[in-house]
């Protein structure tokens, strides 16, 4: 099994190609859990429920976490509850992004 500190590491590889900052620090990630079989399963959600980058996000957190050893599998789960705000950034994001 991957540490969650693997799997959130793996995530930050996949970046917004909108704000170029990454999914986990943007604050997008809400949820990680990981079987005894390694399956990993991911919620998380969107700066906006019409993201265009929407599906390309999804796609590259799934095959992030797939590279991590010890994950069989991974499962994107989007949701929109609560939904995503500044609030959630890390200060990292923020001080990128000039939010203050």
């Amino acid at each position: 099994m991957a540490s969650e500190v693997e799997l959130l590491d793996a995530l930050k590889t996949v970046v917004d190609p909108e704000l170029f900052v990454n999914i986990v620090d943007l604050g997008l990630v809400y949820d990680i859990d990981q079987d005894q079989e390694g399956k990993v399963k991911v919620e998380m959600t969107l700066t906006s429920p019409s993201c265009p980058a929407g599906p390309q996000i999804i796609q590259q957190a799934k095959m992030a976490l797939e590279q991590v050893a010890g994950v069989t599998g991974a499962e994107i789960r989007l949701v929109m509850s609560p939904p995503w705000s500044a609030e959630r950034m890390t200060e990292e994001a923020r001080d990128q992004l000039g939010i203050f």
